[in-house]
């Protein structure tokens, strides 16, 4: 579910595929997900979280 396919609104949905997007553990990311460090919100029960702004986050993190 983590490949971009026509129609998708860029989400990641997933502790797991956020984790190799952003190049950390599942546990390291469900921790930043969860106190609020991660642009996620939890959805159903599933952390999901738009692609650009995971990208966007880590390129101001790295300015």
């Amino acid at each position: 579910m983590t490949e971009k396919k026509d129609g998708d609104l860029g989400l990641v949905w997933g502790v797991e595929a956020i984790a190799e997007k952003i190049g950390r553990t599942p546990r390291q990311t469900f921790h930043m997900c969860a106190t609020g460090a991660l642009p996620a919100k939890k959805v159903c029960g599933r952390w999901v979280a738009k692609r650009d702004a995971l990208e966007r986050f880590f390129e101001e993190a790295a300015a």
